[in-house]
């Protein structure tokens, strides 16, 4: 199982080393596939590890349980440092959606990056940033996992600036790098502080510890690796880089929002869950970001002009969500959200650069009226819409509603969470809730009091709420649940409440101003290349039926209430959208937000505020070193360099190479001599 995992992440790297010496001389051997050798190079290695990968996950599926695999251990004196991988159910089904998505996006790029004279790095980084990220998925060891997160960074700084040429593109590359590295600086100190306290980076051990460590230990280290989660999940306050980073390549885009770069703070999160639940300062600064980032992130997608924009701050918020799910302790229905997220908003992004490409433009305003001759574009982004927007029975329903629901629970029991009675299963066939432990350590609570039960009856099992550890067959069944403080699960249920009614209300904006009304440019309404419109419409297909996957788990079934709310609330906010544009198909339903426009245009003058209080200190700051540089620094270092040219002009007058000179001062020295000793003896 785990060479099998390791292929998986080991092929893109092939495939990226490969492409990066010997994509461009391949072509002359590929001939007549459409992208040549780099094109072979970047869809085959990716394609068998989509293959490996669902077979990885078939396995645990089959037989749940965790497998461990350490290539070799490395003696730093202090903590050793495991090299080797970890597979269980959320590394393999994560690791397969990242592998879906990644194939799905190169395909793409064959077509979409064609004419591109560096489509070969292109490709090959995108390779490199699919391997990173399935590292970050696999790994047992948490600097292993680090080694991933930042190559990750690095991909997307070559990416997104791909195109130097253009400035906007450089810049905004530069500027995802240093606010992502901000976060990064703080993400590895908690790295540290988390393994020197456990003594280990061992991931398995540190989640089965968390519980034994100091709490100022395990908060300090929380609060730490939040900052990183914050920078690659691109949350407030260190969000401001993902709506800039819209200047790359749109298939770019499509894998930075929905397999790679921004899941991986999430997934870093439910990965460590019992280190966070451990820390319920860390939970609580969670749900604050979580909010505030889907809230103010959906009205800022309200007011957007640029459709890849839209799809940028819907990204935000649609995070946050999954960090509101993970803050109340909805792992499961969290990282559901996360899968149907990567599934139709890989769509949407692939789906919108059909139309950028058909229309030569990103602006709303140019569109209008595509769906008469883009049929598979527009069904497609329908699909992909009714996902985001919630609209039953498309995949985002299932999960949005799951979050939902947990919130809903966690306000309405005052933030604790909920037991309910499943049996114990012995052996092989045990729950995948419950994880075998030691029988020594007494038995742990957070936030509710200690709980043991015989295994002989029926235990409390996993709600949305609950984390169980059981211990071998005939032992005692220990219940670890969370407890969030009822204001702030309140919180996050009023603000995903008003998120889903947001949501909806920016889905069909973009819906009815890309697709309907009369056309607003003078281009030829067509679909573009067939690799193209095929992909997206393959896309459409789990963005559609993915959410039936969860019907399986209890906690992930939809409720009457949360559902009935649900369906509400998007009725409220698509029903205002299309009735202020029904008005007027001319002109933008946004016009209806006033004054407030502007505000949620330029997403509340953060990038503003941040540009006076840090960017333009800074650059003042510079420009009175470099002042002090030249006339302190510079003027002593040229000062001595004159004053020793000057000396040394005096010196040299009687070393001028003249032997007469020469002659001449030996004469004239020897005469002042005897004159001397004549005068004064």
């Amino acid at each position: 199982m785990i060479w099998l995992a390791s292929l998986v992440a080991l092929l893109p790297f092939l495939a990226a080393f490969a492409g990066m010496l010997f994509g461009p001389s391949l072509t002359r051997v590929v001939r007549g596939v459409p992208g040549g050798g780099p094109g072979v190079l970047a869809c085959a290695p990716v394609a068998v590890s989509l293959v490996l990968s669902a077979i990885v996950a078939f396995v645990v599926w089959r037989d749940p349980g965790d497998r461990v695999g350490v290539l070799t251990l490395v003696d730093t004196g202090a903590v050793p440092i495991q090299v080797g991988l970890r597979v269980d159910g959320l590394a393999a089904v994560v690791a397969l959606m990242v592998c879906c998505v990644a194939l799905a996006v190169q395909v793409y790029s064959v077509a979409y990056m064609k004419d591109d004279r560096r489509y070969s790095s292109y490709a090959a980084f995108i390779s490199l940033f699919t391997s990173a990220m399935l590292l970050v998925v696999y790994s047992g060891d948490l600097l292993v996992l680090y080694a991933g997160w930042e190559v990750m960074g690095i991909c997307s700084y070559f990416l997104i600036g791909h195109h130097w040429e253009d400035r906007a593109n450089s810049r905004a590359a530069v500027k995802a790098f240093l606010v992502t590295r901000l976060g990064d600086v703080g993400f590895l100190i908690g790295v540290i502080v988390l393994g020197v306290g456990a003594g280990t980076f061992d991931i398995s051990v540190i989640v089965g510890s968390a519980a034994d460590l100091p709490g100022s230990t395990v908060t300090a280290a929380a609060l730490l690796l939040l900052a990183g989660v914050a920078g690659k999940s691109a949350q407030f306050p260190l969000h401001t880089w993902l709506p800039d980073a819209m200047a790359g390549p749109t298939p770019i885009s499509a894998l930075i929002h929905a397999a790679t770069m921004v899941a991986a703070g999430v997934y870093v999160v439910a990965r460590l869950d019992m280190v966070f639940f451990a820390a319920p300062a860390a939970l609580t600064v969670l749900a604050v970001i979580a909010v505030i980032s889907m809230v103010g992130a959906a009205c800022a997608a309200l007011a957007q002009d640029d459709l890849k924009r839209v799809l940028a701050y819907s990204t935000i918020s649609q995070l946050a969500v999954m960090a509101a799910g993970l803050a109340v302790g909805a792992k499961s229905a969290a990282i559901f959200h996360l899968l149907t997220h990567g599934a139709f908003k890989a769509l949407l992004f692939l789906a919108a650069g059909c139309v950028i490409v058909t229309a030569g433009s990103t602006m709303l305003a140019h569109f209008g009226g595509l769906r008469r001759g883009m049929p598979v574009t527009f069904w497609s982004m329908t699909v992909g819409l009714a996902a985001l927007a919630g609209v039953p029975p498309f995949s985002g329903w299932f999960s949005k509603d799951s979050v939902i629901e947990a919130a809903q629970h966690s306000a309405l029991h005052g933030g604790e969470s909920d037991l309910f009675t499943a049996p114990v299963g012995t052996g092989p066939a045990a729950p995948p809730e419950v994880v075998a432990l030691p029988a020594s350590p007494p038995p742990q609570s957070f936030g509710l009091p200690r709980c043991v039960f015989d295994p002989s009856n029926s235990c409390p099992v996993a709600g949305p709420n609950v984390e169980v550890r059981g211990t071998a067959p005939g032992l005692a069944v220990h219940a670890y649940s969370v407890d969030v403080p009822v204001g702030i699960a309140w919180l996050v249920y009023l603000g995903l409440v008003v998120t889903v009614a947001l949501t909806a209300a920016y889905a069909m904006r973009t819906w009815l101003m890309t697709f309907f009304g009369e056309p607003r440019g003078s281009y030829e309404i067509r679909e573009p290349s067939k690799f193209m419109t095929w992909t997206v419409a393959a896309m459409a297909v789990p963005a559609a039926i993915l959410g039936f996957f969860g019907l399986g788990a209890p906690e992930l079934r939809p409720q009457i209430g949360a559902s009935l709310l649900s369906v509400l609330l998007l009725v409220l906010g698509a029903g205002a959208a299309y009735l202020v544009w029904n008005r007027d198909p001319a002109l933008d339903p946004a016009r209806a937000l006033g004054r407030v426009r502007p505000v949620f245009a330029r997403a509340f003058f953060v990038d503003e505020l941040y540009a006076a209080a840090i960017v333009r200190p800074v650059q003042a700051l510079a420009r009175h070193v470099v002042t002090f540089d030249k006339a302190g620094v510079d003027a002593a270092v040229i000062g001595t360099g004159r004053a020793a040219r000057r000396l040394a002009g005096v010196l040299r007058v009687p070393q001028n190479g003249n032997p007469q000179t020469y002659l001449t001062g030996l004469l004239a020295g020897v005469v002042v001599i005897v004159a001397g000793v004549v005068i004064f003896l």
